[in-house]
């Protein structure tokens, strides 16, 4: 006989999103679109908390709620917790502190190991090279790894809609320009960098081609999301 433990009203989730207020297009590829991930997501909307706010006014206000909606994604039965911007890696240490499941905030906790497997410079592409402060790296880990930032505050679609919010409708194919534009502009401006760590959430739809154009390993929040799914629900083999 199977007996298992109830207490949730949705079972089977498994990576819970605490999630920036934010409307404009989430393509594949992004954190906020279930569809990109082969497993369950979970999502809590961060009220009031906005991308322009949480990179240009971040405060210590909004860790309470930031904490609140963590606690309720580990009430709902998630296995682990991430989130829909690099930015929140500001609180990665309260927040993983205030839950009992593991939280990976920002794909930057993968630039220490990034640099561990080629012992040589990493790229990061950020959505704000001047908002991404030496707290925030070292909220990752990543104090004293030698890393190389572009930004992408000077774009014109990619700032309006996502840095600014000047509007909700979004030319993907702009986008895709003006991320394979600044991932050349890093890579001309250091090319000993070996792998690349795309902060931003935004960019992993885009990361399969930008790959191809600098030819390097390119880390996201997808791929720390399945490394971590991998760790928390691993599966039986089948092989003979």
């Amino acid at each position: 006989m199977t007996v298992l433990c109830g207490g949730q009203n949705i079972c089977g989730l498994a990576i819970g999103v605490l999630s920036l207020e934010s409307y404009f297009p989430k393509p594949a590829g992004h954190i906020k679109n279930p569809a990109s991930l082969p497993f369950t997501t979970t999502y809590e909307i961060l009220q009031g908390i906005t991308v322009p706010e949480l990179l240009n006014n971040p405060s210590p206000e909004m860790l309470e709620p930031i904490v609140a909606a963590a606690i309720r994604l580990e009430k709902q039965g998630v296995k682990a917790i991430t989130g829909s911007s690099g930015f929140v890696a500001l609180f990665q240490r309260e927040i993983a502190q205030s839950v009992s499941v593991p939280v990976f905030l920002s794909s930057l906790l993968q630039v220490p190991l990034a640099y561990q497997m080629t012992r040589a410079p990493v790229g990061v592409l950020t959505a704000s090279a001047p908002a991404l402060t030496p707290k925030h790296i070292d909220g990752d880990g990543a104090s004293g790894v030698p890393i190389i930032v572009q930004g992408l505050e000077e774009t014109q679609e990619f700032a309006s809609v996502i840095l600014r919010n000047e509007r909700n409708s979004m030319d993907l194919n702009k986008i895709e320009a003006e991320v394979q534009a600044a991932a050349s502009r890093l890579i001309e401006a250091a090319p000993d960098i070996k792998s690349v760590v795309l902060e931003c959430t935004d960019l992993p739809p885009y990361a399969q081609k930008l790959q191809h154009a600098i030819k390097r390993p390119v880390f996201d929040l997808t791929t720390l999301a399945t490394m971590m799914h991998d760790v928390v629900l691993r599966q039986s083999y089948a092989g003979v």
